[in-house]
């Protein structure tokens, strides 16, 4: 069996590094919905000087993708209305074209690893043409994400990206998912049943 890297280990390391040091960077930070975003930002906040990129074209139905965005503009502007929140145009049609040849794999294959390839991707470009220092995202707090995944991932398009450094985590280590369902509920949140895209509402939900 393949050994597993302990990511939030990494996570917590490259923070004391800069608190030793005395530095704040710059922090885009991919975010696909408000959920997703409550314990991650709780655990990054002071480190990083944040800005949120939500590039979510997967999401379907478009009603979805404007109700998870809303909902998270809503908790942003309760905990922290400074931070800048980019919008990418939604194109769920062009953005599925990839993710067609693999209708009919289950959550967690390959559909999913070119998925999340894809945002990332579009995160590390504008990350690096916008001068930020650091790259991460948020859907390492969910439990139906592959945080081995997202990190391999991340860690390639450093390669790529450089001088962009990918910000490594699990956030859904020490109980994170449940700390985070529980400021979902303090804040009265939108708490979707599905991933996003079209492929998983089909196998989350009866026919």
């Amino acid at each position: 069996m393949e050994n597993k890297e302990n990511y939030q280990k990494y996570f917590e390391n490259e923070v004391n590094l800069l608190q030793k040091a005395g530095k704040k960077p710059k922090l885009l930070l991919h975010a696909c919905c408000g959920p997703c975003f409550t314990l991650p930002y709780e655990l990054i906040k002071g480190n990083f000087d944040v800005t949120i990129i939500y590039n979510n074209s997967n999401i379907y139905p478009e009603e979805e993708y404007h109700r998870r965005l809303d909902e998270l503009k809503k908790y942003v502007s309760e905990v922290a209305p400074e931070i800048k929140i980019i919008e990418f145009d939604y194109d769920n049609v062009s953005y599925n074209k990839d993710l067609e040849p693999y209708a009919n794999d289950r959550e967690g294959n390959e559909r999913c690893r070119i998925c999340f390839r894809k945002r990332l991707t579009q995160g590390f470009a504008y990350a690096k043409e916008h001068g930020f220092e650091y790259f991460g995202t948020v859907m390492t707090i969910s439990r139906y994400k592959n945080s081995q995944d997202l990190n391999h991932i991340g860690l390639e398009l450093e390669k790529e990206f450089a001088p962009v450094k990918w910000l490594a985590a699990d956030f859904k280590k020490n109980d994170g998912y449940n700390k985070s369902l529980v400021i979902v509920r303090e804040h009265k949140m939108y708490f979707q049943d599905y991933c996003g895209c079209k492929f998983s509402i089909r196998h989350s939900k009866p026919e």
